[in-house]
């Protein structure tokens, strides 16, 4: 056997992702927010680059004719992004141009929110609580050890070896921390939150808090009747105790999440006019860019100038120009992609949620004639605000069952009306899932009861003998 090693010429078609495309594809996947902050950036960094205020009814015209030049000029002669082509098929990022880099994810603006955390705002009370340094040390190691419910996480014992403090230290600090604020915070586990919740509330000695302490598990369950029994009680006793116990806080410490907020900003506003409907982008906070009336006096040799400049301002036109193509091309795609998915749902936006149809993305895809990733990217991410409430783009996507007429039903129309069937049942009678199955049959919907279960788990509704009431 031969074997050598030789190097041989061998030619390949791949698709190279050049940095102008990166760019593209990473505006087209951007919501309104974002995009809002990558424009500011793009406006302090490129010179050619200006906003375009709204114009006075004076000048509105000359901005329009301005605006139509510019557009002319880069337009001529290129063609569209063919982000598709792209999305569709594999591809490899392309090399720099010298002096080009890539802009780093990092560089939108962060408007920061401030929020207490839970340890902040435990040690505010803290301080106010404790007059020793060695209390004050004490009392801070057991708020760090609390978890994000605001559970200890470890013993006094414990504590007494990481600190150097006696046990009984320990424990009256422990026992200071446990009357603050959220109430049930400091305790060991839930039995003892939810304890030191009903003593705040003087219900210490109240058969709510015997139901916790000796009856937890069976009250988790709302086996009523078996607790009723061992107690000697009623069930609706038990039921009134059970109430109370349901309005405590069975995480006091989640509410201090460190998590930050989300703002949802919709990327489109669906208005009904008349009988119909229209699509509209929300860019009315997006920079409005147009290239720069500037340049032209050091292309038009309106100055002297020199090839290190030439250059400069050439690159960076040139920039500018695609990124104004870009986002034209970005707000056209979105607004096709949106008014598709109107005409595929337009029983939704006319009557409701118990009427939105089974849809996919591929279907959408052979509507506006692009390929199903490119469709998949428009929708991720981006809001729409209708006549019916602000919606996610991917929540008019869902797979479909069908009826017993031979047409195909939504599973959000069919979780729609299994909500709507639990909030108007009889409690003292509440629907099994059988029950719900059976309803649902006489509605035409074939499901099965595993079905309605994995929804109403779905949809987070507790099974029927946990929604019981006596």
């Amino acid at each position: 056997m031969d074997m050598r090693h030789e190097m041989r010429p061998e030619l390949q078609q791949r698709l190279v992702m050049t940095p102008k495309l990166q760019q593209a594809i990473k505006l087209l996947q951007m919501p309104a927010l974002e995009l809002q902050q990558k424009l500011k950036h793009e406006l302090l960094h490129n010179p050619m680059l200006e906003d375009v205020e709204e114009p006075e009814d004076d000048e509105a015209q000359e901005v329009e004719a301005r605006s139509a030049e510019d557009e002319g000029e880069f337009k001529a002669g290129e063609d569209e992004i063919d982000w598709d082509r792209y999305l569709r098929d594999g591809f490899e990022m392309g090399g720099q141009e010298i002096g080009e880099r890539e802009e780093s994810d990092d560089f939108y603006e962060r408007v920061p929110v401030v929020r207490s955390s839970l340890e902040d705002h435990l040690i505010g009370q803290l301080r106010m609580s404790v007059a020793s340094p060695e209390e004050l040390k004490v009392g801070e190691f057991i708020i760090g050890s609390l978890d994000s419910n605001g559970f200890l996480t470890c013993s006094p014992e414990e504590i007494v070896g990481f600190t150097s403090a006696d046990l009984k230290q320990v424990e009256d600090v422990l026992a200071v921390i446990k009357t603050f604020d959220p109430p049930g915070v400091g305790a060991s586990d839930l039995r003892e939150s939810l304890l030191i919740q009903l003593d705040q509330q003087g219900l210490s000695d109240s058969l709510a808090a015997r139901l916790v302490r000796e009856h937890l598990d069976d009250l988790l369950e709302k086996r009523y009747r078996e607790i009723a029994r061992s107690l000697k009680k009623t069930v609706k006793e038990i039921q009134v105790a059970a109430d109370v116990v349901a309005g405590l806080d069975p995480r006091p410490g989640a509410r201090y999440s460190a998590e930050e907020p989300r703002y949802i900003v919709p990327d489109l506003i669906v208005d009904k006019v008349e009988d119909g409907y229209v699509v509209q982008l929300n860019d009315r906070n997006i920079p409005r860019l147009r290239v720069s009336r500037a340049y032209r006096d050091i292309l038009s040799g309106a100055r002297k100038k020199n090839k290190t400049e030439e250059d400069y301002v050439k690159k960076k036109l040139d920039s500018a120009r695609w990124l104004i193509k870009t986002i034209d091309q970005r707000r056209r795609t979105m607004v096709r992609v949106m008014e598709a998915i109107l005409d595929a749902q337009r029983s939704f936006f006319d009557k409701g949620v118990e009427h939105i149809k089974p849809l996919t993305l591929q279907q959408i895809a052979n509507v506006v004639e692009m390929h199903e990733s490119t469709v998949s990217r428009v929708t991720n991410g981006k809001y729409v605000q209708t006549p019916r409430g602000v919606y996610e783009l991917k929540y008019f996507f869902s797979p479909g069952l069908k009826t017993d007429n031979g047409e195909d039903a939504s599973s959000k129309r069919i979780k729609a009306r299994i909500q709507e069937m639990v909030e108007t049942e009889d409690r003292k009678k509440p629907l099994s899932d059988q029950d719900i199955a059976a309803r649902l049959k006489e509605d035409g919907f074939s499901v099965a009861r595993r079905t309605v279960a994995k929804y109403r788990e779905q949809l987070g509704i507790l099974r029927a003998r946990m929604r019981k009431e006596y």
